[in-house]
């Protein structure tokens, strides 16, 4: 009797029951599709935090650089000597520095890991190699400029300036170029963690665990078209020559770092032994990331750690601003118009419920209770509800689908985080020219719906059923007999 009569009164009432279910459905589609952005929102900024910690990483330990001494600029100094009996001499220089923060003892990385709360902890060199090729006639010329390297773009893990230095020629002619580019020593034996963990190796292979301090590399994408690099071919840096087994792509977002070296080779080349300038730090609990950062700078004297929640904080540009109004504005849009199409539906199916005053007087003379009459009311409204939901969830899809279909592009502008770097975070780098692009990430926004969110929308449909059935319910089970006879005359 109950489903004969639900659905001979739906048929009955088509345009009110889709009134309804309209209203719930604009306030499911709202939901639906600010859930969905605020995800889209959510990946992107993890993009930009993967592709500057590598793939894992909860949080890295720098140490901040000293100031310079007096009477030093920090500055890299090339010497050039041109032949006085040649009319044209070139020559070719490579300086090798340090980027980022003060470097640390390797044997910080074994105390880190040490440190309760830590699952793993990785070391990595990050290095700046600016090439000077110089042509000079007659005379003796001397250049002093190019890159500092003391905490330059690429934040604690480094970057690179890409400054043309000045020369300064006496008895003949300069004319040279500068090119500066970035490279990581990676711990070999371990490559879940650090600068090359956030790039899948598309071309070659990557590190085995026996090239410890073998002359191989890996360079990025970017890198090697720019340069023309293949696999098999090699690359010279301060004279040493080491063979290009792969090319790495970053998972997202442009590489930060340009070439990647075995970390004892990268120490040779920077003449730091047995040290490193970024700790990758993987916490073994998520919930713990803030006590293992205090157990870390309080254990390790003149460490900075950054999380990547730091790290987030220092994002700002339209992927931060579109974040901030998805999770603020958008959410109380969205839950002050779910409200609205509640109330809305519980309105109309009030409203509707005193149009049938005839209707459930009569069934009350007849022998039903009100418990019955509300079940019959509750029942209707929970069924505009669910399709109100199906409605609703159609047009959420829609909307996510087209998001994603026309992926906006959001930028993201990194800022400092500390530990004696600059902008760009640990494992910054990059290559000539590259330096006001360093700091400005592009990331495709993207609206992905999750079964949780088609779960919540479900249950907002019932709720909003509910609601309406209780509003109605209650103004039918007020009703008696003796109204339907007032109706008739």
């Amino acid at each position: 009797m109950f489903g004969i009569y639900l659905k001979r009164e739906l048929g009955r009432r088509k345009k009110a029951a889709l009134v309804i279910a309209l209203g719930l459905a604009l306030g499911i589609a709202l939901v639906i599709t600010v859930n969905s952005v605020s995800a889209g929102m959510t990946q992107a900024q993890d993009k930009v935090l993967k592709s500057l910690y590598g793939l894992g990483t909860d949080m890295t330990v720098t140490k901040a650089r000293s100031a310079p001494t007096s009477g030093s600029s920090g500055r890299a100094n090339f010497q050039f000597d041109a032949n006085s009996n040649d009319s044209d001499d070139t020559q070719s220089s490579d300086r090798v520095m340090t980027q980022g923060g003060q470097a640390l003892a390797s044997s910080v990385v074994t105390k880190v890991s040490q440190q309760s709360g830590v699952a793993s902890a990785v070391g990595a060199l990050t290095l700046n190699v600016t090439k000077v090729d110089g042509s000079f006639t007659q005379g003796k010329a001397q250049s002093s400029g190019g890159s500092t390297g003391n905490g330059g773009q690429g934040g604690p893990g480094g970057g690179s300036s890409g400054s043309t230095a000045a020369p300064q020629v006496q008895g003949g002619g300069a004319d040279f170029d500068v090119n500066s580019y970035s490279v990581a020593g990676v711990d070999v034996t371990d490559q879940t963690l650090g600068p090359l963990a956030g790039s899948k190796i598309t071309t070659g292979k990557t590190f085995t665990a026996a090239q410890t301090d073998a002359k191989v590399a890996v360079v990025s994408k970017a890198y090697a078209k720019e340069n023309s690099l293949k696999v098999g071919g090699t690359l010279k840096i301060s004279g040493t020559k080491y063979t290009i087994i792969g090319i790495a792509t970053p998972d997202s977002s442009e590489s930060t770092t340009d070439v990647y070296l075995p970390l004892k080779q990268a120490q040779t080349l920077a003449d730091a032994k047995n040290q490193v300038t970024t700790i990758y730090v993987k916490a073994s609990d998520s919930q713990q990331i803030d006590s293992v950062k205090s157990a870390i700078q309080k254990n390790i004297s003149g460490t900075t750690v950054t999380t990547s929640a730091d790290l987030a904080e220092t994002v700002s540009g339209s992927l931060s601003t579109a974040s901030n109004l998805a999770t603020s504005v958008g959410k109380w849009l969205s839950v002050a118009v779910l409200v609205a199409a509640f109330l809305v539906a519980a309105l109309l199916t009030s409203s509707a419920v005193s149009r049938r005053v005839r209707e459930f007087g009569t069934l009350k003379a007849l022998g039903w209770p009100s418990r019955r009459v509300t079940r019959q009311v509750v029942g209707e409204s929970i069924v505009n509800g669910l399709l109100g939901g199906a409605l609703g969830i159609g047009l959420g899809l829609a909307a996510a689908y087209t998001v994603t279909a026309i992926s906006p592009k959001l930028t993201a502008q990194l800022g400092n985080t500390g530990g004696g770097g600059g902008a760009g975070g640990p494992g910054g780098g990059g290559g000539p020219g590259r330096q006001a692009t360093q700091n400005t990430m592009e990331i495709a926004l993207s609206a992905p719906v999750s079964m949780t969110t088609i779960a919540l929308a479900v249950g907002l449909a019932v709720t909003g059923g509910l609601i309406a059935g209780a509003m109605g319910g209650w103004r039918a089970s007020r009703m008696r007999p003796a109204d339907a006879l007032r109706s008739v005359s």
